[in-house]
């Protein structure tokens, strides 16, 4: 059977978000996996498992809205957009997979933009201050 990579990626976040299941996460990893964040923070699949299962209670009835599933050779980037119940907070997330010769996830890159601060890091080079006095020009 051939599973495009695309696939893989969607298949392994449709059983944790669907059930919650870290579990059958992890069979989609493979034993050397490992997670990327800014920072060159890393973590190895055993890690990162537990920080993903340590999230549920935080995350529980989280709202995922995924925008695109891009594929490119061994790599596929998910664009989504994910919200908490209520007035919680609303982030934009970039994950880019790397799937191995065997078929498993083995590289996994998160980056992710709080919706709060999309004025403030679309100046992020700019003075204190500046973010906010474009935000105002912009709302005229």
């Amino acid at each position: 059977m051939n599973i495009d990579n695309k696939t893989i990626v969607q298949r392994a976040l449709a059983g944790l978000l669907e059930t919650s299941d870290v579990g059958a996460l992890g069979a989609f990893l493979s034993e050397d996996f490992v997670h990327h964040r800014p920072g060159a923070v890393e973590s190895s699949k055993a890690e990162w498992l537990a920080a993903v299962e340590a999230a549920l209670v935080p995350l529980a009835g989280m709202q995922v809205e995924i925008h695109r599933v891009l594929g490119d050779g061994d790599h596929v980037v998910v664009h989504s957009r994910r919200w908490l119940p209520g007035p919680g907070p609303e982030i934009v997330v970039v994950d880019i997979w790397r799937i191995d010769g065997d078929g498993l996830i083995a590289e996994g890159w998160e980056i992710i933009e709080p919706i709060a601060q999309v004025a403030a890091n679309l100046a992020w080079w700019a003075p204190p201050g500046h973010a906010e006095r474009q935000g105002a020009q912009l709302a005229r």
